[in-house]
């Protein structure tokens, strides 16, 4: 990796004048009870996120779970973006579909936290980066749905589910090939070969976005919002190929970059009333919602007025 700005209080720097400010960016954590501490309860997230955040010009921040939404939204209104981990399942309560057999862990509180700032973050247009849970959390967020088991779902498609520790996580997988012009595609070119570490997929994309990458079997590896400054998730792990992969550090570089920028004024006007009215018609119309009552009986009205 070329770029180090651990140790630089600003991100650009020109005749000795600072230019741009280092971002702020909040990461979303999980969380787990400890085994070394007689099961306390903690907050937990992979250190490479923040590391490889921070190496590259970020100032990041974690944002806890159980807060208040006041609370969540005095800290989102303090940030330049949001980073979305990977972690575990996607509630599908949350895109209106019961429970698959085989859906893995899931954290209703997480899912909670991260749907907010996701929803905040995309109707304002600040920069969003995701990465495999965070990548379909975008999806989700704007009213898209997921796979809930690709092998099972779709055993037409190729295996992506190479865990740890059966597998190493930095472990190439597959190739994929990248729409000419994305904002990917200006970080990792046309075509990159990338780790893989899900069960679960995005199926019907969701408002505003598009897919902009995908493996050789068709699954949608990467989507973008086109409308925004940048919003970019990934199906695959960067974080753990940054070290040795200068194309994926550049990934997280143009991230960074742009929640440093000018987003605020280059989000169209008219973007957040578009996203609040599209986002709620894909949800109602995946939950066969009418316009009362509830997503398949767990997501309520009240949370469609979020989108």
């Amino acid at each position: 990796m070329n770029r180090d700005l651990r140790n630089q209080r600003y991100l650009e720097v020109t005749d000795g004048v600072p230019m741009v400010h280092r971002p702020l960016i909040g990461v979303t954590m999980g969380r787990e009870k400890s085994q070394r501490f007689f099961g306390l309860n903690l907050f937990i997230m992979n250190q490479t996120y923040v590391r490889t955040l921070e190496q590259l010009g970020a100032l990041p921040v974690m944002i806890p779970l159980h807060m208040s939404e006041a609370s969540l939204r005095g800290i989102f209104e303090r940030l330049d973006g949001l980073f979305l981990p990977g972690g575990e399942d996607i509630d599908p309560a949350n895109y209106g579909a019961e429970r698959h057999e085989l859906l893995g862990a899931t954290d209703k509180e997480r899912d909670r936290t991260e749907l907010l700032l996701t929803r905040w973050a995309v109707e304002m247009g600040m920069p969003v980066l995701g990465v495999c849970r965070g990548a379909q959390m975008i999806n989700v967020a704007c009213g898209g749905t997921l796979y809930q088991d690709i092998l099972s779902e779709r055993p037409d498609l190729a295996k992506h589910d190479y865990f740890p520790p059966s597998f190493e996580r930095f472990r190439i997988s597959h190739r994929i090939d990248i729409e000419a012009d994305s904002l990917l595609a200006h970080a990792m070119g046309q075509i990159h070969e990338v780790n893989s570490m899900h069960h679960q997929g995005i199926d019907r994309i969701g408002f505003g976005l598009r897919v902009v990458a995908r493996a050789d079997d068709g699954l949608p590896e990467a989507v973008e919002a086109p409308a925004l400054p940048y919003v970019v998730g990934v199906q695959w792990h960067p974080e753990e190929l940054a070290k040795t992969d200068q194309m994926s550090a550049n990934l997280f570089y143009d991230f960074v970059r742009a929640a440093a920028g000018p987003w605020r004024s280059q989000t169209p006007e008219e973007w957040p009333q578009q996203f609040r009215v599209g986002c709620a018609a894909m949800m109602n119309s995946a939950s066969g919602v009418a316009g009362t009552g509830s997503l398949n009986g767990n997501v309520h009205r009240s949370q469609l007025a979020v989108c």
